[in-house]
């Protein structure tokens, strides 16, 4: 699944402004983008947006620095990624039924 700009705003909370900002910061972050040129998040990317969010608001982290702590902690992914995965898949489920009820409300 993937998910709009306005999608990952309804999703975490970080406007689409910050977004652009940290495609040019954060190593290793950069939407794909469609046919029409408009950016498509995944699921990867929106658990990054998270990560990075609460890096830089709570633990006050500038945004090049927790792009570095991102670089470090990604060693450790590699070591666990059958756990990480399945944490992945769950989330990307709950992000879906998030957006449902999100977009029934708007009805």
């Amino acid at each position: 699944m993937t998910y709009s700009i306005g999608d990952v705003e309804d999703l975490t909370g970080v406007k689409a402004h910050i977004l652009r900002y940290w495609e040019d910061v954060i190593p290793g972050f950069s939407p794909q983008k469609d046919m029409s040129g408009r950016r498509v998040y995944s699921q990867h990317e929106i658990e990054l947006i998270f990560r990075l969010k609460y890096l830089i608001n709570e633990k006050k982290f500038t945004a090049e620095g927790a792009g570095q702590q991102i670089l470090e902690e990604s060693q450790v992914v590699q070591n666990n990624i059958d756990l990480i995965q399945q944490i992945r898949e769950c989330r990307s489920e709950l992000s879906n039924v998030y957006l449902k009820i999100h977009n029934a409300r708007k009805l």
